[in-house]
C-alpha cells in the first residue's frame, strides 16, 4: 500500500512490498513520475525476486534541485541551477532514517539503490560518482547525459557505486532541439567510460521517444540493479 509521509522535511510517497524488505529503492520524482508510479511499482513487484521498500522523494524545483552545476536553459527560459549536492545530502539523511527502521527488523544489511528518469537520471548518475554516497547501484533511465560538461566530468572522475543501469528510447535522438540530438552518442560514451572503469553496467534500448513509458522504463532499471547487487 502506498502512503504519503514527510521524511526529513521532504514529502515522500512510500511503498513496501513486504514486512522484511531487503532493498531500499529511492527515486526523486516530479508530477509526471507520480502519474506513472502505479505502473512502475506494479512492474517492480511483478518482476523483483527481492522484497523491497520504495521511497519516491517529491522534487519541487526540478531544474535547480537535480542539476549538478549551472547551465543555460534548454527548455523555455528556465536555467539549470546547482542544487544536486544539497539534494544528495537530503537523500542521504532520508536513507539513514529509513535504514534504522529497516535493519531493526532482523539485523540484515539493506542494500540501497538510487534511480531516476530524465534529469533525475542524470542526478542519479552524478550521485554514483560521489565519494561517501550511500547507494550501491544507480538507475539512470533516459538520463540527460547531453547536459553541459557532463561527459567531461564523468571521464575525469571514478565511479563510486558498484553497478549502473543506463537506458534510452530508440527515438530520443530525433529531436528538434539540437543539444538533445546528441543523446545517443552521449549515452554510448557514458557506457564506454563505465566499461573502462570495470564497473558492472548495462545499456538498454527501449522503443519510443523520451516521453513514453517512463514508469516501466525506470522499473526495469530498478529490477536489474536489485538482481545485480543481490547476486554479486
Amino acid at each position: 500500500m502506498k502512503q504519503q509521509v514527510v521524511i526529513n522535511h521532504r514529502t515522500c510517497t512510500v511503498f513496501q512490498s513486504s514486512e522484511q524488505a531487503q532493498v531500499l529503492l529511492v527515486q526523486p520524482v516530479d508530477g509526471h513520475d507520480l502519474e506513472e508510479l502505479d505502473a512502475e511499482l506494479d512492474w517492480i513487484s511483478s518482476n523483483a525476486n527481492v522484497p523491497f521498500r520504495f521511497i519516491a522523494v517529491h522534487v519541487d524545483r526540478w531544474f535547480d534541485e537535480l542539476a549538478p552545476w549551472p547551465a543555460p536553459p534548454v527548455f523555455g527560459k528556465t536555467p539549470f541551477g546547482n542544487g544536486a549536492a544539497k539534494t544528495l545530502e537530503s537523500l542521504g539523511q532520508i536513507v539513514n532514517e529509513e535504514l534504522v527502521k529497516m535493519t531493526s527488523q532482523d539485523g540484515a544489511k539493506v542494500q540501497v539503490i538510487l534511480g531516476g528518469y530524465s534529469l533525475a537520471g542524470l542526478f542519479a548518475l552524478w550521485a554514483g560518482y560521489q565519494a561517501g554516497q550511500p547507494f550501491e547501484a544507480v538507475v539512470a533511465a533516459s538520463p540527460s547525459v547531453w547536459y553541459k560538461d557532463w561527459l567531461d566530468y564523468a571521464a575525469a572522475h571514478a565511479p563510486q557505486a558498484k553497478a549502473f543501469y543506463l537506458s534510452l528510447g530508440d527515438r530520443e535522438e530525433r529531436s528538434r532541439t539540437p543539444i538533445l540530438t546528441t543523446i545517443g552518442t552521449a549515452i554510448r560514451r557514458q557506457q564506454q567510460l563505465l566499461d573502462e572503469a570495470h564497473v558492472a553496467n548495462i545499456l538498454e534500448w527501449n522503443p519510443g521517444n523520451h516521453f513514453q513509458d517512463n514508469g516501466v522504463r525506470t522499473a526495469k532499471g530498478f529490477v536489474w540493479a536489485m538482481n545485480t547487487i543481490h547476486n554479486s
